[in-house]
């Protein structure tokens, strides 16, 4: 082996322990809904944001623009996800997530389409199964209103 090689070697090592320690450090920090109103001032729960990966999520795809920052809706946007409990079961949610036209003719979005006008619910057709669900699951909690 040159010298050469050897240092390339050593170089390589390094930083692959580099990347390593760097993952087993990170903290991955979840904001929890209920501590959503302190968001950005430092005051949220750190400890209770661990049980919420279904908001992180939510964020991540841009819900909040629409429903709202504590998803209690928008009046010129979209409407609360508070009590989805009353209207979906999981595999539902899942699905309606995935490609909301496919319930465009339910009675109850009727509704939704004089309040909400030009405004079209995305897919998410693209994300991840697991990902929905851990979604759907976080909605279908949100209780109160």
């Amino acid at each position: 082996m040159t010298n050469a090689q050897k240092w390339v070697t050593v170089v390589l090592a390094a930083f692959i322990f580099l990347f390593i320690l760097s993952d087993i450090l990170k903290e991955d920090t979840i904001i929890r809904h209920d501590d959503f109103q302190n968001y950005g001032t430092g005051e949220f729960n750190e400890e209770r944001s661990q049980d919420a990966p279904g908001l992180a999520l939510i964020k991540q795809n841009g819900c909040l623009a629409c429903h709202g920052q504590d998803l209690r809706g928008n009046p010129n946007l979209g409407p609360s996800l508070y009590n989805a409990k009353k209207h979906w079961n999981r595999d539902k949610l899942i699905n309606y997530l995935r490609s909301p036209l496919d319930y465009s003719r339910d009675p109850r979005f009727a509704e939704y389409k004089n309040q909400f006008r030009n405004i079209i619910m995305p897919s998410y057709e693209n994300l991840d199964v697991k990902d929905l669900g851990t979604i759907s699951d976080y909605l279908l909690g949100l209780q109160g209103e």
